[in-house]
C-alpha cells in the first residue's frame, strides 16, 4: 500500500510573524520556516503505518517555492521514502493545492493520503476536504487515531460530543489532528540519509493544473493591541463598567 502525505513550508509556530508596512501579507524576509506541525504529524503517522507492515510506501509532496526542498528532506529523515516537488512561485490557495494533489493521486495511485487538517498560517482547513471532492473518494477528518486493514481505513475522529469513529473503503483522505501521535526527534543520521533519498521536481504545467489565485487579499492588519486590565471594588461597578464602557452586556 502506498500513502502519499502533502506537506507544507511554514513559518516557524515559535516565530511571532509581523505584518509588512504596506499591509500587503507577512513579512518572510529572513523568518525562520518549518514544517506545519499537523502535516508533521501525517508524517509520522504515515511511516509508522509503514514500520508496521501496513504500508510499503511513503510518498511526500509539497508545492511551493525552491527552499520547500529544505522541509521535504525533513520528512524524508522522519522516514518518508521519497519526495515530489512541484515547483512555483504562484501564491497557492486551498483550491490550487487541492487540484495539484489530485493530479499527483492520479499519477501515484496512492490507497490512502494523510495530511494536516490545517495549515498554521492561513488556518483555511478546506485542502483535504476538497481534494477528496476533487478525488470523489471517502473522507475522515480530524483524525485521532488510524486504523487500516482488510481494504480500508478505521478513523477515529474528535466531535463536539466526543469520539466518532469511521470506516472507509480505500481509497480515502485523512487529515490529522494534535493528539494523533507525537512526532519522532529527527536525528543527524536520518538527517544525512535523507539526503540520498530521491526528490523530483516539476511544475503545476507539468501536471495541467493552473495555480492561479481566485481570490486577491485587500488588506492584512494585525490584531487590536489589548488594554491593561482594572480593578474594581464591587460586583456592581463590574457590571456597570461591562455595560457602559465594554458594551459587553
Amino acid at each position: 500500500m502506498k500513502i502519499l502525505v502533502p506537506i507544507k513550508r511554514v513559518v516557524d509556530a515559535n516565530i511571532k510573524v509581523s505584518v509588512k508596512s504596506d499591509g500587503s501579507g507577512v513579512d518572510l524576509a529572513n523568518v525562520k520556516m518549518a514544517m506545519n506541525p499537523f502535516d508533521e504529524i501525517a508524517v509520522e503517522e504515515a511511516v509508522r503505518l509503514r514500520e508496521a507492515g501496513t504500508a510499503t510506501e511513503v510518498v511526500v509532496v509539497s508545492a511551493g517555492v525552491t527552499q520547500a526542498q529544505e522541509t521535504l528532506r525533513t520528512a524524508l529523515a522522519i522516514g518518508a521514502d521519497r519526495a515530489i516537488l512541484v515547483n512555483t512561485n504562484e501564491e497557492l490557495q486551498p483550491l490550487a493545492v487541492a487540484k495539484i494533489l489530485k493530479a499527483l493521486v492520479d499519477k501515484e495511485q496512492p490507497q490512502l493520503v494523510i495530511l494536516g487538517k490545517q495549515a498554521i498560517d492561513d488556518d483555511s482547513n478546506q485542502t483535504g476536504q476538497m481534494l477528496a471532492a476533487l478525488l470523489g473518494v471517502g473522507q475522515a477528518t480530524y483524525a485521532s487515531k488510524v486504523v487500516v486493514a482488510d481494504g480500508r481505513a478505521v478513523v477515529t475522529r474528535e466531535v463536539d460530543g466526543g469520539a466518532e469513529t469511521l470506516s472507509l473503503k480505500l481509497p480515502a483522505v485523512v487529515t490529522t489532528d494534535l493528539r494523533l501521535n507525537e512526532p519522532r526527534y529527527v536525528t543527524l543520521p536520518n538527517i544525512m540519509k535523507a539526503k540520498k533519498k530521491p526528490l523530483d521536481v516539476m511544475s503545476p504545467a507539468d501536471l495541467g493544473v493552473d495555480p492561479a489565485p481566485r481570490l486577491k487579499t485587500l488588506k492584512v492588519a494585525e490584531p487590536a493591541k489589548r488594554s491593561a486590565g482594572q480593578k474594581v471594588a464591587d460586583v456592581a461597578t463590574l457590571v456597570a463598567k461591562l455595560k457602559n464602557e465594554a458594551k459587553a452586556i
